[in-house]
């Protein structure tokens, strides 16, 4: 609809506000109008005045009444040398209705006065008093009717009202045609721009060129085309990785098939009574084990295979008791790793205890990794309390470890998949998986810091109802 649009909008403010300032310079107009009018009589009055004196009062009566007629009044009074003298006179046709001083009269009184004199129904007889113009007296003074006074007003009125209405057309069509020019169109541009790029926002030709002359509409078209810019690129990486993630999908799948026989075989050179082979051969196996599991690991990831947590009221300290002793029998030979498990024996959690499970062996897991390469003794700590003094409802659960910390790389994508890879040879697919698996249970995973002195993570969840 045109009334809804800007230029229409915008259109109707300029008329308003035309109409506005017509108000505010029409009633000044009108009282100057009414003044100079008043005036005028009060030196035409002055004018007959003189030219009867002049004559010394030898003028006649029929052309006194002509000097009346011609100046348009009545009466003229003249108060010369402190004396107030009747110079000219007419019948006057009814009582004089109001007495106007022009000598005190104000812009107000005069402004409310026109006003008046235009909304009066019929015109009146009235008394009118200024000085005489070069000093001719102390004052002058007639009497007049106001009929050809209001039909001169709303004549004038009339005037300035179509002068108005033809100001304001005019500079509404010139406005209305400058904002369709120079804001409506180039905003057009900038929404077929958008719709043209949302039908394909990979296609990189449909991005915006900033070419405004408009200083907001240039900042404007420069924020979206850094966003389209942005955004095209990364559709495009998503696109990448799409395919480089199906691509290793097909690779881990056959690559775990190879690797499943490969591990078949190692089992059966464990049997091996070659003592060199038996104490390498449980090295081999675990080797391809996590070889495996790495595998499996990436293609549940790339298929999105998680799923929905089931959840059930558990003890927290039983489920870390046995992340604990799973993780003890994975020690390398001569690590020195103690563990150090502070939980309320009657602590609970909301959760599905497998995948909670996983979590916590996969963060206790990368702390005792991250001791074993310093080859130095170490400690996992392993704390949970109840997260109320936190202003939460829930549990936080604490996990730190005295190793060397997290590179800064690793701490930057920490919780992307094959990007935040914390050792070498890692994918980086254990703590997104941690990460997503809590955020399935509504809680959070989070680093709360990595320095010289260890790292330590903490996890949130919901309290158990």
């Amino acid at each position: 609809m045109f009334t809804n649009s800007l230029s229409a909008r915008f259109l109707w403010l300029v008329v308003l506000f035309v109409l506005l300032a017509e108000v505010l310079i029409f009633v000044p107009s009108m009282a100057r109008f009414r003044e100079e009018y008043l005036l005028a009589r009060l030196e035409r009055a002055q004018i007959a005045s003189l030219a009867l004196l002049a004559s010394d009062g030898s003028i006649a009566g029929e052309l006194a009444g002509e000097l009346l007629e011609n100046a348009g009044v009545y009466n003229v009074v003249l108060r010369r040398d402190a004396v107030r003298e009747l110079i000219l006179s007419s019948p006057i046709p009814e009582p004089i209705a109001e007495t106007y001083d022009l000598r005190e009269a104000g812009p107000i009184m005069l402004m409310r006065d026109a006003m008046q004199e235009m909304l009066r129904s019929e015109p009146r007889i009235v008394r009118v008093i200024g000085d005489p113009v070069r000093q001719a007296g102390l004052l002058i003074e007639i009497t007049l009717d106001t009929d050809s006074l209001q039909v001169e007003m709303w004549e004038y009125g009339r005037r300035i009202l179509a002068l108005t209405l033809a100001i304001s057309v005019i500079t509404g069509v010139l406005l209305y045609l400058s904002i369709q020019a120079l804001v409506v169109a180039p905003m057009r541009r900038v929404i077929r721009s958008m719709s043209d790029y949302a039908e394909a926002p990979q296609d990189a030709s449909r991005i915006i060129t900033p070419q405004s002359g408009i200083r907001e509409l240039r900042e404007a078209e420069e924020a979206l085309h850094s966003l389209q810019s942005d955004l095209t690129g990364l559709l495009r990486q998503k696109d990448r990785l799409a395919q480089l993630g199906g691509a290793v999908a097909r690779i881990s799948h056959d690559l775990r098939n190879m690797l499943t026989t490969a591990s078949m075989l190692a089992d059966r050179i464990e049997m091996s009574r070659d003592p060199s082979v038996k104490r390498a051969a449980p090295k081999l196996v675990n080797s391809l084990s996590r070889a495996i599991n790495l595998c499996e690991s990436t293609l549940a990831f790339g298929k999105a295979e998680e799923p929905s947590p089931r959840l059930s009221r558990i003890r927290l300290s039983a489920l870390v008791e046995d992340v604990i002793e799973n993780e003890k029998l994975a020690f390398s030979e001569g690590a020195d790793i103690r563990f150090s498990a502070d939980l309320p024996p009657d602590l609970h959690v909301r959760a599905d205890p497998e995948q909670l499970f996983r979590v916590l062996a996969n963060l206790v897991r990368n702390a005792r990794q991250a001791i074993e390469a310093t080859q130095a003794p170490g400690v996992i700590e392993l704390l949970a309390r109840d997260a109320r003094h936190e202003g939460r409802d829930g549990v936080a659960i604490r996990i730190s470890d005295t190793g060397p910390g997290l590179p800064p790389k690793a701490r930057t994508h920490l919780f992307e998949a094959f990007q935040g890879g914390v050792r070498k040879g890692g994918m980086g697919l254990g703590l997104a998986i941690a990460a997503e698996l809590v955020r399935g249970h509504g809680g959070r995973l989070e680093l709360v810091r990595s320095d010289a002195d260890g790292t330590e993570f903490r996890i949130w969840l919901p309290g158990a109802h």
